[in-house]
């Protein structure tokens, strides 16, 4: 075995131990196939009657065996019960052994147990939550960038992730449209600017849909929420069912101040050639904080419309 697949799967084996530990009182600890597992902390008291299911990668954090990925961390903070629902890899979750877990919770009743059901991903995690909440009828969807679907006849537009093609969405659980019926809500949150998102967020149609455009956040949409410092009152606030569009679309209006937002709104502007607007966009950051990126970009923009400072 080589040296990098044995590290990978020692550092899996450090994964299963961290997570049943931590799910061992009171909650549960599944492997679900060979490549997802499952776990399921509850905690007491009013808050804990709200239970989030979280779908993560494991791959973007198994090399810090010491924490949990950041939805699960955050989600018992708050007081909430927590489904964590991870994977090794891309596999959009398309295991027989997934579609068999969920359908069995739903037999057993066990979302009756909570007063509140969320469902929380982004990208291929934002598709699990989608098409994986047909399980909970009612619950609440969060999904942020997420696919309908990547099977070849239907998404065949994206090319980002072929190997995704090969896996089976036209069985339970596939169709993550028709899928998020069901929810009580469902937000939608994507880049309007890029393509497949957009394309793939439109297909999310219906009365229960809140489709969010945030332009220039991409497709690590999550990394400029933290940088804004509007990641956890957004979240908690679709979960717990207290915001509006209008109270999301002013939390997003800090936007204005990522830096992570500015540099990639400023690549834009340079890569379109739209001098005027980024003149004022640098205008507008240097007048707050050193930033030679940007100081550069001014002065070439006002030397290419022929100004001066």
């Amino acid at each position: 075995m080589a040296k990098s697949e044995e590290q990978q799967r020692l550092a899996r084996e450090v994964w299963r131990s961290t997570l049943a530990e931590q799910a061992r009182k009171d909650g549960f600890f599944q492997e679900v196939g060979p490549l997802h597992k499952a776990i399921y902390i509850p905690e007491d008291g009013p808050l804990g009657k709200t239970l989030v299911v979280a779908f993560d990668n494991l791959d973007d954090v198994r090399q810090d065996p010491n924490r949990l990925p950041w939805a699960i961390d955050f989600i018992n903070a708050q007081g909430w019960s927590s489904l964590g629902f991870m994977a090794h890899g891309p596999t959009w979750y398309r295991d027989e052994a997934v579609l068999d877990f969920f359908d069995k919770l739903a037999a057993d009743k066990f979302f009756d147990g909570f007063d509140r059901v969320a469902f929380y991903g982004t990208s291929m995690g934002g598709y699990a939550a989608c098409a994986f909440s047909a399980a909970c009828p009612g619950a609440t969807v969060i999904a942020i960038n997420p696919q309908a679907a990547m099977d070849r006849d239907r998404a065949g537009w994206d090319h980002r992730y072929r190997k995704s093609w090969r896996h089976n969405y036209y069985s339970r659980y596939g169709y993550a449209p028709d899928m998020v019926k069901a929810a009580e809500k469902a937000w939608i949150f994507y880049d309007s600017r890029m393509p497949q998102d957009a394309m793939h967020a439109t297909l999310f149609q219906g009365p229960n849909i809140n489709h969010m455009p945030c332009a220039f956040m991409g497709h690590g949409m999550l990394n400029v929420w933290r940088d804004m410092g509007v990641l956890k009152p957004i979240v908690s606030g679709c979960i717990n069912g207290t915001v509006t569009k209008r109270d999301l679309h002013v939390l997003l209006r800090n936007r204005h101040q990522s830096k992570v937002y500015q540099k990639t709104l400023l690549r834009h502007l340079e890569a379109a050639g739209k001098h005027g607007s980024l003149i004022r966009l640098c205008r507008h950051v240097l007048k707050k904080r050193r930033a030679p990126h940007f100081k550069d970009a001014l002065e070439n923009s006002l030397k290419a419309l022929g100004r001066t400072a």
